[in-house]
């Protein structure tokens, strides 16, 4: 296989049909799907192979405990062997074209990471938003803003090696990563929209004290910041923040 899709499963039975549709009608198909199962009611199993069958090659992992996000991401990229890797999760949708476009590019240019361009839906599939990413991303952009939507990139498997792997937190696990890679790599941004990334009332993504609370822990424990700066790096990673939030009210 050339391309590993990493995709961790928890209570997400209402929108993971139209998830894994889009993947199983990508163009590209020269890839397989990792089902990392983080739920321990295990009802929606035969519900993911139904609608699975044998369209694509996939395996499905179970976890024999609910882990979270970040640990189920790093049990699928311990089982992928190719040389690329794609993450997406339950509730997002893919453009059909989205692996072929990403992966030419990224195989022309030499790139070792890409995210792309988004929309934002709602639990009804309505556009509510758009985030158009900036080609280039440094350390220090990052620490400002983390526009990268996870289920947009792509990724060199040979990026994670040693301590690069996801967090552990609840939220903002996907954001450490991405600051560990960006001092190895430049991370290059693809203006084109391939991916429809949902928000959902529930989402932990939403949860702005959780979010906040997972922000000082990345740069106080993890990026080794003092106290001082690392409240500095929070109060400016909410302020735009925000200013991303009432940029995208066109919409709404």
């Amino acid at each position: 296989m050339y391309l590993s899709i990493i995709l961790p499963y928890f209570k997400k039975k209402k929108y993971i049909k139209q998830t894994l549709e889009s993947i199983i009608n990508q163009s590209f198909k020269n890839h397989e799907l990792i089902i990392i199962y983080d739920q321990t009611d295990k009802s929606d199993i035969s519900y993911i192979k139904r609608i699975i069958k044998n369209k694509i090659k996939y395996k499905i992992i179970i976890n024999k405990k609910n882990l979270g996000v970040g640990k189920s991401r790093n049990i699928g990229i311990k089982n992928s062997k190719s040389k690329y890797i794609a993450f997406c999760d339950a509730d997002d949708v893919w453009h059909k074209k989205k692996s072929e476009i990403q992966l030419n590019l990224m195989r022309k240019k030499n790139f070792y990471f890409s995210h792309t361009d988004y929309n934002l839906i709602n639990t009804r599939n309505k556009i509510i938003g758009e985030m158009v990413v900036k080609k280039t991303l440094t350390y220090n952009d990052l620490l400002r803003s983390c526009d990268i939507a996870l289920s947009s990139v792509i990724l060199k498997r040979s990026l994670l090696k040693g301590s690069l792997k996801f967090g552990n937190t609840k939220t903002k696990e996907d954001f450490l990563l991405w600051l560990k890679i960006s001092k190895r790599v430049v991370i290059y941004g693809i203006n084109n929209k391939l991916l429809k990334w949902r928000k959902t009332e529930n989402s932990l993504s939403s949860d702005i004290i959780q979010k906040l609370t997972d922000a000082f822990i990345v740069f106080n424990k993890a990026e080794k910041q003092n106290f001082l700066i690392t409240f500095f790096y929070v109060i400016r990673l909410s302020i735009y923040y925000i200013l991303k939030k009432i940029k995208q009210k066109k919409y709404l």
